[in-house]
């Protein structure tokens, strides 16, 4: 099972310990005894083949030695020593040496991959859970290009991490100690001191250049991000930018987001030239004098062949990996600075959360009451003031106003995306902060006013309502919504994809397939957002029709503009300024001749001048030239 009890990370900054202590979590899960014991093996094989690496020197310089002691050949003879004077043992063990340390680096990388791949996992998954827990008013202030482009660049920068950390940093270091420790074994202290100082140097220029050039990069994401967003942006409104033939202008903003990632990768590029010139003048400086050191050993007589042997070979075996952690070090910072952007979304704090242990909400007939209900979305303006008003278990209530009013505020703090700022909403006497978002929304079913679809099939979006659902309820629910018999004459049936958004369908056939996945839902309470505003007059005719039928013998709340869609309600409540300023059936409304009154005429108004105008309804992309919208 997955853990679902990893602290989230805290204060993470690019190159912060506390971002490498997040990853550790991952790395050492809770409850995973199998991935523990996985990390623990990995760590003895990385051991044992770093042994195998720093005993290949040894043994070459003992090889070496052997093959000095011989005696050197007369000039102009043939010395036939024969194979028992060549040190047969020591080159076969030198050879095994190489293969067993090139076997032992594999099998921790092949013993690993499973912990490594579990952590990226867990990391996206976790990202991807808490984004869907943040409340909705951090889901309307965010853009969507750039929020996965952080999620993709920090996955990337975490798997970069976990793998060059333990299978190249790592190990490099080990083998620097093993190094210093053999050196000053087998030669003296000033062999290892020399090591030492000249990595000492290389690694405070890496580091020191790599901090400077770090800002850099951090311009080089947000570029990248601001050009990712404006292009999503702008290809998900691909039919504004046409109305208007902005196409120029869109183009304009794109290239000007490309040209600040260039001016920032032209400066990164640079600075790196910098830094890769300052490494290599470090290494040369340290190989040369070691090396230096090493010949004046061989030349007094305190060092031997073998011992300048080992020398060299354990500076082009510590400093080949050695330049390459130079590389490694910068995109480490690269990939932390990447992995900031996605640590800081799983700091954002959850607005809207469940109280410990809280119960199911218990369904018993569905009343649905608001108590003195007041909500802002900021402080400074107050969109719901002290409202009051009950739907009876099975009853119809509309709630009807001008735009702004606060209608669709009340379905948001019913939902909970939102809660009260003071008051409460109750379901059959149960506080709804009370209980669990989960079953909170379960029994509640919605049709918006604009039905956003997956870029899937008519059947996924119909089954979203319940992914359980048999392909026999699936059509069922369809029937009901009145959009089946329209499903079957497209020629892909219920597998046609409905496009972005569900652009491919109208706007009546997007409100059939929402009535149909609410169905499917089997909610216990209804809640018709707008549903058909957006509609024309034969279309809203035959939508409230199949909302009628669904919403049969369910707790109903209807938000509403045009008020001929609410006549049949059993309460009909008139919103203005965030109060309820009358309340009544249709018909007791018009006899008070107010508020309701004075809408009601103006609509009847425009609606008879609309009528007038409406020659057809709009063809959806879908259905074929001679079909008309269900």
């Amino acid at each position: 099972m997955r853990p679902n009890h990893l602290p989230p990370p805290k204060d993470a900054q690019p190159g912060d310990l506390d971002t490498i202590k997040t990853l550790m979590v991952y790395l050492w899960p809770a409850g995973r005894l199998d991935l523990k014991l996985r990390v623990v093996i990995s760590a003895v094989l990385l051991a044992v083949a770093k042994v195998m690496t720093v005993a290949v020197p040894v043994i070459l310089k003992y090889a070496v030695d052997a093959l000095s002691a011989l005696p050197a050949p007369i000039q102009g003879t043939v010395t036939n020593i024969g194979w028992a004077a060549v040190p047969v043992a020591l080159l076969l063990a030198y050879g095994a040496a190489r293969v067993l340390s090139m076997l032992f680096r594999e099998l921790q990388g092949a013993v690993f991959a499973r912990v490594g791949q579990y952590a990226v996992r867990e990391a996206a998954l976790r990202t991807f859970e808490h984004l869907h827990r943040l409340s909705l008013r951090f889901h309307l202030d965010r853009q969507t290009g750039g929020l996965s482009r952080a999620i993709e660049r920090g996955t990337r920068g975490i798997e970069f991490v976990i793998r060059i950390v333990l299978f190249n940093v790592a190990p490099t270091i080990l083998e620097i100690g093993m190094v210093a420790v053999m050196l000053w074994a087998f030669l003296d202290a000033w062999f290892a001191l020399a090591t030492m100082i000249t990595i000492g140097f290389y690694i405070a220029w890496t580091i020191s250049v790599t901090e400077w050039r770090n800002h850099f990069r951090r311009q080089m994401n947000e570029s990248d991000s601001t050009a990712h967003t404006k292009a999503i942006d702008s290809l998900l409104n691909y039919e504004t930018v046409k109305y208007f033939g902005n196409e120029d202008h869109e183009a304009s903003r794109f290239d000007s987001a490309l040209a600040a990632y260039e001016t920032a990768a032209v400066k990164s590029k640079v600075s790196l030239s910098l830094l890769n010139t300052g490494q290599g003048a470090i290494i040369a400086a340290g190989v040369t004098w070691v090396m230096l050191m090493a010949a004046k050993g061989v030349a007094g007589g305190t060092m031997t062949i073998g011992d300048f042997v080992l020398v060299n070979t354990y500076l082009l075996q510590l400093y080949l990996p050695l330049n390459f952690l130079g590389s490694v070090y910068r995109e480490i910072k690269h990939s932390l600075t990447d992995m900031e952007a996605m640590f800081e979304l799983l700091d954002k704090p959850e607005e809207i959360t469940d109280k410990p242990d809280a119960p199911d909400l218990k369904i018993d007939g569905g009343e649905v009451r608001f108590e003195n209900v007041s909500f802002s979305y900021d402080p400074r303006r107050e969109v719901l003031k002290d409202v009051s008003f009950t739907i009876p278990a099975g009853k119809k209530v509309a709630v009807v106003g001008a735009s702004g009013a606060g209608k669709s505020t009340l379905s948001r703090i019913l939902f909970r995306f939102y809660d009260a700022t003071s008051g409460a909403i109750l379901i059959d006497g149960q506080d709804i902060r009370d209980v669990s978002q989960a079953s909170l929304r379960a029994a509640i079913g919605i049709v918006p006013q604009d039905t956003v679809l997956f870029n899937d099939s008519i059947y996924y979006n119909i089954a979203y309502g319940n992914p359980h659902a048999s392909p026999a309820e699936i059509e069922e629910a369809a029937r009901l919504a009145q959009i089946h018999d329209f499903v079957m004459s497209l020629p892909d049936g219920y597998q046609s994809v409905v496009g972005e958004r569900g652009l491919k369908l109208s706007g009546g056939e997007k409100q059939r397939v929402a009535i149909a996945r609410t169905i499917l839902k089997r909610p216990q309470i209804l809640l018709f957002d707008e549903a058909t505003s957006a509609l024309d007059t034969h279309t809203e005719k035959e939508i409230q029709a199949s909302l009628g039928a669904v919403s049969a013998g369910h707790t109903t709340l209807v938000i509403a503009h045009r008020l001929s869609t609410v006549i049949e309600a059993d309460e009909i409540l008139v919103l203005g300024d965030g109060v309820i300023v009358e309340r009544g059936t249709h018909d007791a409304l018009l006899a008070k001749d107010g508020h309701y009154a004075a809408m009601w005429s103006r609509q009847q108004e425009a609606s008879h001048a609309l009528e007038v105008l409406e020659l057809s309804d709009d063809e959806p992309m879908l259905a074929t030239p001679t079909e008309g919208t269900a």
